[in-house]
């Protein structure tokens, strides 16, 4: 349980990381973003895809983590939670073993839900751009459709579309869900 704050926030990072645990929000160029727990659909396919993530990272090549957990892209202005990430050993940032993840993930996942398309198919997707996020997975549970961007250079490109299946360039992997 947390401790009342001996001094209020001064920066909105600071109000973000007074949030409760399991707060489902995200902090994206200094703006609050908070959403409802997801439906059923959107939970079902999360598992599929994170046990088939985890089952081909198991030999040690990689984390596989699911929201809520926050990745904070830098320490003011950014923190986000993905539904996946997908961490690989030889990243740079910093998993912190009793907390989060500091830097930026190799390959993120957001399975839509309803009324937060624009959200991950434009907002979210300009900032993992922005950051550098190798792989970014988009899954709409209403229609089954997959899209996959890659980065080349500094900008994603798509690199795979497909229903009910998507591959990963990064990790050479198919994933049926």
């Amino acid at each position: 349980m947390k401790t009342l704050m001996e001094t209020p926030p001064r920066t909105i990072m600071e109000v973000y990381k007074s949030l409760p645990e399991g707060t489902l929000a995200e902090l994206i160029d200094n703006v609050i973003y908070m959403s409802p727990s997801p439906v059923t659909n959107h939970q079902r396919i999360l598992l599929k895809l994170s046990f088939q993530f985890s089952s081909h990272l198991e030999s040690g090549k990689g984390e596989v983590l699911i929201a809520p957990f926050d990745v904070y892209l830098d320490e003011t202005s950014n923190a986000v939670q993905p539904d996946i990430v997908i961490i690989l050993n030889d990243n740079p940032g910093l998993l912190e073993p009793n907390g989060h993840f500091h830097g930026v993930p190799d390959l993120l996942v957001e399975v839509l839900s309803p009324g937060n398309k624009d959200h991950d198919l434009v907002k979210k997707k300009d900032l993992y751009e922005r950051f550098g996020v190798k792989e970014y997975w988009i899954v709409d549970p209403e229609t089954n459709q997959a899209l996959c961007y890659s980065l080349s250079g500094s900008k994603y490109v798509k690199a795979h579309e497909q229903t009910a299946a998507i591959h990963s360039l990064l990790l050479g992997l198919d994933i049926i869900f």
